[in-house]
């Protein structure tokens, strides 16, 4: 490549340009393949920051810098010298619609045609949504959230999302009131609006303290529960996506089964909705979200279907799910035996995916009754 790329887009443990960008729970941006080694030589903690991870850290791909290296990486050297006169003029242009946006007396339609555009700008552009951020705009998105004009409101979602793609600016909007809207929407907004708060929740769930917090926020959790239920296809796969990212923290599991979402999501899992597999997965590891699997009915058959039918990810998960069970209930050890799962386990031996492999052999341990070391 005939010029450089900026140092924003090098993996802080590698030092080479990323090609799989992924967020770690500390909020701090890696290459997938680097943080994976990391993760996989047994450290439990942020390189960078040290903080302690959970034992499985999720790992959230960071798809707009993803863009961001990709269109720069396509860029010709006679057009890398540009870029600069074109920041500066993308720069200066936001300027001008944050003061609009943030004056006393805005028209609505110059807070769309402002907040429009930003949204635009502050897409790829890190150092926009720094600005935008220091500048104040973030309490007028927020007012315009709070307007009940739904285009308003949309706009002001997508750029509040945008501003969240900053690593350092996902605390920041927690404090500035920002989950109090969401929730607010998630009730009551158009389904576009709904969709994008529960996305917006997915992306400041990335720091573990705003899981904690976003958690313990009343009807924040119960709004999500209510969406999976109600929702179109969209609103169902981002409020599972967020709830999943909100379970990683061990305190949520127990509020979002309080919530009644166990049998919703088993729905959702039948219908083909393979991210409540794996919100699933995660609530099996505390005992009210084993007890309640086990009331519902045909929730082996949907498990099954998934290791017939599924994703590698979905495998593994009913995997998981279906030893977690069977550990706890003898009738359910009987049903996923009638089910044909050991010979299902067996065709499974020849997958890829170690971790299917591991779980396939466990579970027909536990179903055939023999130790693991025998």
């Amino acid at each position: 490549m005939a010029f450089d790329l900026p140092n924003d887009f090098r993996c802080p443990i590698s030092l080479e340009i990323m090609s799989d960008p992924v967020i770690l729970q500390s909020g701090h941006t890696f290459d997938r393949v680097s943080i994976q080694q990391w993760i996989d030589s047994g450290n439990r903690t942020c390189p960078i920051t040290k903080l302690p991870l959970s034992e499985n850290p999720s790992l959230i791909p960071n798809h707009a810098l993803r863009s961001l290296i990709s269109n720069f990486a396509h860029v010709s050297p006679k057009e890398s010298s540009r870029p600069r006169t074109q920041q500066e003029h993308s720069q200066s242009q936001s300027q001008a619609l944050i003061s609009t946006l943030v004056s006393r007396s805005p028209s609505n339609a110059s807070k769309l045609e402002s907040l429009s555009r930003l949204v635009r700008l502050t897409k790829r552009d890190s150092l926009i949504r720094r600005k935008v951020t220091e500048s104040g705009a973030v309490r007028a998105a927020l007012d315009c959230v709070d307007s009940g004009n739904q285009v308003l409101q949309e706009k002001s979602l997508s750029l509040l999302l945008n501003l969240s793609l900053e690593d350092d600016n996902k605390v920041g909007l927690v404090a500035d009131g920002v989950i109090r809207r969401i929730v607010a929407v998630l009730r009551v907004g158009s389904p576009d609006c709904k969709a994008i708060a529960a996305t917006l929740l997915t992306s400041l769930a990335v720091v573990e303290v705003n899981k904690a917090t976003i958690g313990s926020y009343p009807d924040a959790i119960s709004a999500l529960v209510y969406l999976l239920r109600v929702g179109n296809d969209r609103e169902r796969k981002e409020s599972a996506t967020a709830l999943y990212a909100l379970c990683s923290f061990p305190d949520n599991r127990k509020r979002v089964v309080d919530c009644g979402s166990v049998p919703i999501l088993v729905e959702a899992a039948d219908s083909g909705l393979e991210r409540a597999v794996e919100v699933l997965g995660l609530l099996v590891k505390c005992r009210g979200g084993r007890e309640e699997m086990s009331k519902v009915s045909g929730f082996v058959e949907v498990l099954v279907n998934v290791l017939r039918n599924g994703s590698l990810k979905g495998i593994q998960y009913s995997l998981f799910i279906l030893n977690c069970l069977c550990c706890c209930s003898r009738e359910i050890i009987d049903e996923v035996k009638r089910e044909g799962v050991i010979e299902i386990c067996f065709g499974l031996e020849d997958k890829e995916s170690e971790k299917i492999r591991r779980n396939a052999t466990i579970l027909v341990h536990t179903l055939l009754g023999v130790p693991m070391n025998s």
